[in-house]
């Protein structure tokens, strides 16, 4: 499993909304701007996103986008999936698999999934913003 660009994009723009909406809408422009990201690319993650609910959206003067709960609401697995679709370490999780019921190695890519699962729905948006990424490992 790799996270693509859509999905680190996303979740730096959920950042960076939450970082500048300050009771209004954050312009896409500025936030592409901060981010270093191409607005067209951002365009789509964006659509994304408010199909999802992850933001609001309103259009013309003092527009933008704004996030559409509180951080602490926002799970990292949620995100991700918006973005990228099934996280799935495999695609037999996905898809289903003729093998499935015989297959010797479906327990590993199952309590994979089921781990990576866990850590991304255990984290959140508010967590990003408090500790800038840093520290976000799994107690030992």
């Amino acid at each position: 499993m790799r996270i693509s660009t859509k999905g680190r994009y996303a979740l730096r723009l959920l950042v960076d909304v939450a970082e500048n909406q300050t009771g209004g809408y954050t312009r896409l422009k500025d936030a592409a701007r901060r981010q270093e990201i191409s607005e067209k690319y951002l365009e789509i993650i964006v659509r994304a996103l408010v199909r999802e609910g992850y933001l609001t959206g309103v259009r013309g003067k003092g527009g933008g986008y704004r996030l559409s709960r509180t951080p602490e609401e926002y799970s990292i697995l949620g995100i991700l999936e918006a973005a990228e679709g099934p996280l799935a370490p495999v695609s037999c999780l996905e898809d289903g698999c003729p093998r499935m019921d015989g297959c010797p190695t479906m327990p590993l890519w199952q309590g994979l999934d089921k781990v990576i699962s866990e850590y991304l729905e255990g984290v959140t948006l508010a967590d990003l913003l408090r500790t800038g990424g840093e520290d976000l490992r799994p107690e030992a």
